[in-house]
Formats: structure tokens, sequence, C-alpha cells
């Protein structure tokens, strides 16, 4: 049965770690504004959510300032090391998906930070990130979702980084106290010192040293030339809204092709649920991933189309392509999973949407030089291949999953919302949004509804379509007959990820939507 979703008449954070999101409020009722707030739950889910995210990855931004009445993107993702280059993996196929030799680009979260909070915020860096030192200090309870992760993934930990994820070669239990005492320490000096103390001092100095012991890449100048940047967001129109998404390296232009392709279609003569629904959000998303995969990367290294592929016409020409009753055949390459989205709205109504990932769960496994810090293995999704778009060269960024979105209505946040999930991203969102604006779903609905998703087996490109048998047996047979090469997942299955939405109506009330997928709370007031 859906929840209700909660209500605040003046603010809202969404979270997937209820703690996460309770540093967050305490930050708003403190004085502190939704960049400030939203500072505080990223790095709070850096301590309590650390299969998923933490400092040693990257995160994306999309923010809007009442004051400045505009929404601007903040780009946290890192380039690979000067020295990285294929020659380091000379004889192999692919870039390793796991320890040392993973690591292969700067995490450009902590970076991040420093922008949001020096641009908009209200608090300094020290009293934002209290709760998340606090907690990797004094310990918390630990997630039902990082005990199932670390069954999963804890062999790919390397020792230092299962001393601990496994204190004592044992998986802790849900609810049992977690401490990091390396990465409070880590967060300590970060709070004091800013994020030089990350980029050019003691933290990069223990990772880069610690790296270099086990034959890692990156070195101390790769972390002291890192700056993110802020930029225009892409966006477009879909039935009275602006759709805001963060643009290249960003896989986001994916989702605002699909929605131009749906804009094609009657949606007032489609049910919602019916294999018309699945079948036309499925078609649509796979023609805009075709185009994502020939062409995305860091865009200082091979020019995106973005004006062809964001052009209404060019929808309209993929939309006539889209058959009612046949699946198109196309593969789909896997592309990272494991990712921590959160949103946060003001009183003022100052409003971020963002979204944070290791990458893999647990990224590397590793967590060099004592830092407590682990590593993403982001860049291991360049290819080897110097013909690939997406090839692997020194300094640069590779094609990124993480994509918050933000739906503005006459100029203002009207709907912030994103999810967890790789190659399940642009799908999710796609979902939420036509399930909200065509349906008239409230965010808990909308996030509480079947998932599916297509693609994303690991190992080996696919063509599956992953569908919750809450849908039904009769829309999962009909999908099957179209030629969707159907699994039935379990209802609220993990593999569908975990998406949050924050909805804001005429009257300025704020309605919170969490996943039961996951450990996440709405607060507002």
């Amino acid at each position: 049965m859906t929840k209700r979703p909660v209500i605040g008449t003046k603010t809202m954070v969404v979270s997937p770690h209820y703690l996460a999101s309770a540093a967050g409020a305490r930050i708003l009722q403190k004085g502190g504004n939704a960049f400030d707030a939203a500072v505080a739950v990223s790095a709070a889910l850096a301590v309590v959510y650390p299969h998923m995210t933490g400092l040693g990855g990257d995160a994306f931004w999309l923010t809007y300032s009442a004051d400045e009445g505009r929404v601007q993107a903040y780009n946290g993702s890192g380039r690979s090391g000067y020295g990285v280059h294929r020659g380091r993996f000379a004889g192999e196929a692919a870039i390793p998906r796991r320890g040392t030799r993973s690591a292969v680009t700067v995490p450009g979260m902590a970076d991040s930070w420093d922008a949001v909070l020096s641009r908009y915020g209200r608090l300094p860096l020290a009293e934002v990130l209290e709760a998340a030192i606090d907690y990797a200090s004094a310990g918390f309870p630990l997630s039902p979702d990082q005990h199932a992760n670390t069954v999963l993934a804890g062999a790919a930990l390397s020792p230092e980084a299962a001393a601990i994820y496994m204190p004592g070669g044992r998986i802790p239990k849900a609810g049992e106290k977690f401490v990091q005492k390396d990465l409070a320490r880590s967060l300590s000096i970060l709070a004091s010192g800013g994020r030089d103390a990350f980029y050019k001092g003691e933290i990069a100095g223990a990772i880069c040293d610690g790296l270099a012991e086990a034959g890692g890449y990156l070195l101390r100048e790769d972390f002291a030339d890192h700056r993110g940047n802020w930029c225009e967001p892409i966006r477009t129109d879909y039935h009275g809204y602006t759709v805001h998404q963060a643009p290249p390296n960003s896989q986001g232009f994916a989702a605002l092709m699909a929605l131009n392709i749906l804009e094609k279609f009657d949606f007032g003569g489609i049910q919602h649920g019916s294999y018309e629904y699945y079948h036309l959000l499925v078609e649509a998303i796979k023609a805009s991933f075709r185009d994502r995969d020939a062409v995305l990367t860091d865009p200082e290294f091979s020019e995106i189309p973005l004006d062809r592929l964001l052009d209404k016409t060019y929808a309209a020409q993929l939309a006539a392509l889209i058959s009612p009753r046949s699946a198109a055949a196309l593969s789909s390459e896997p592309t990272g999973r494991d990712t921590a989205y959160a949103a946060v709205v003001d009183a003022e109504g100052n409003a971020v949407s963002f979204i944070q990932s290791l990458y893999f769960e647990f990224g590397s496994g590793t967590a060099p030089g004592g830092s407590g810090i682990l590593l993403q293995n982001r860049g291991s999704f360049f290819s080897l291949d110097p013909a690939a778009v997406n090839t692997l060269e020194p300094h640069k960024r590779t094609f990124h999953t993480l994509m918050p979105a933000m739906a503005c209505r006459d100029g203002k946040p009207a709907i912030l919302y994103g999810t967890q999930g790789g190659e399940g991203q642009p799908q999710t969102q796609t979902l939420l949004l036509t399930r909200m604006l065509h349906y008239g779903m409230n965010p808990q609905q909308a996030v509480d509804e079947p998932r599916f998703v297509w693609g994303r087996t690991w190992g080996e490109p696919t063509q599956e379509l992953t569908v919750e048998s809450r849908v039904g047996d009769t829309v999962l047979e009909e999908l099957a007959a179209a030629g969707h090469k159907v699994r039935k997942a379990a209802d609220y299955d993990g593999l569908a990820g975990h998406a949050h939405v924050i909805s804001i109506d005429d009257n300025g009330y704020r309605s919170g939507g969490t996943d039961p997928r996951c450990d996440g709370a709405a607060i507002g007031w």
C-alpha cells in the first residue's frame, strides 16, 4: 500500500537515509539555508551510506537561488590523473573494475561542497559537517542496505577497507553500532582546513602515498589541480514545465531526449500501468540511449551535438520510429548502480537537487593511507579502445551516469527528483515525471508504483527488461510478445534503485516522497 507523502508548509528534505535527512533538517532549524542543509545531507550520506557514496566519489548538483531566480549546475566529477593513459593497461581488455588500479579519477565531492557553500551557503563548513563527524566518530546503527551490500561485495574490499567494513573479519549485522574513526578524522581535517586540506594537504598526501605503495596511479598533483565547475544546465520544455539536467559529461540529456519523444504521444489515451505505458517509455529510453552511447564523454575532448539531440524535430523523427507492438533491438552496456540522490527546499524558496556516488558498491574497494576514505572506481568505465568516444586519456572526465533533475513551473522549482542506479536513472526519472504530470500522482505514489529497468546486467551487454512482478502477468506477457526480453523481478526489487521526490504546489506546500527500497526519510514542516 502506498504511504502518504510527508507535507511541509515551508521546508522539505529527502534522502536515502533517515540520519542524513535529519542532518539536513537540523541545519535548517539552526538557521542554515537549503545549500547548507544539502551539504550536511551529502556529508552525512558519506558516513551512514558508505557503500553508496563518500568523500572518495563524485557529485552533481542543480541549485536554485531564490535571490538569483535561476537554476545552475555544478559538475563535481573528477578527471583521470595526468599519468593515467591506455598504456598503463596494455594487453588488458578493460580497466579493472575493482582494486587500486580501478581508482584512476580524482574524487570531486569535497570540492563540490566548497563550491556550493562558497557561492550560496550561510554557515561555515565546520558547522555543516558536525553531524557527519559525529556519526563517524560516535557511531550509528548500521543500515540493512549496508549489511546487504557488504554481503554482496565484501570480498572485493582491500585488507585496509575490509578492516573498516568487516571489523574482525565479520560482516556487521543491521542495527549494530558502526564506527569509522579514520573517516571521522579526515572529515575533521576537512572541516578545519577546508577544501585545500583535502586536495593539497594532509588528506591528499595520505591517499596518494597509500596508492603509490599499492601500485596506484593518482598523484598529489592530480589532486592539487582538481577543480569542478559551475555551468548552465541543459533543459527542455515538457507539458508546461521546464526540465533541467546537468550537461555532459552527465547522461542527463538522455532523459530530456526521452521526454521530447514522449511529448509526441497522447497520454490521455494511455492507461497508467498498461502495456502501452511501459512499452512506450522503454522504447523512448532506448532511442535516447542509442545516441547517448555514441557521443557521451568529456565534452572538452569530443563535441557533443546537444542542439541536434535536444531538437524537437529530431524527437518527432525518433517518435515516429516507435512501433506500438514491437520492441526495438538494442544492447546496453552496464554503467554502475550504487548512488545516493537527495534534495532540499527551504522556507525562502531555495532548492537543491543533487546526487553522488562511488560508482559500484564500495567503489574501488580501496581506502588507502589510513584516511578511511573509499575511492571511487568511476574511471573504470573509460574504454581502452582508442577509437571509442569515451576512450581513456589523461586528465579527462568519463561518461557519467549521475544526473539530478529539477522541473520548474513559471520559473520556479516545482519538482526535484532523482534516483540511484546507473542505467536506471533516466528510466526511473521518466517514470516519476510522467506519473506526476500525466496521472496526478503525488511524490510518494509516483515512487511507490512498479518500476522497470532496461539493460544493466553485470558483465556483458544486455537487452533484458527487468520488470517488477507487481505490474501483473498480463502486462508482462504482452511485453514479451512484443519482443522485450522480460525478466520478472520481485516486488520492490533493489535493482530498481532508490528514488526520492520533492514537489511544490501552487500554495507553496512541499510534499516529499522516499523510496521503500532504502532507509530514507522525508522531513518537512
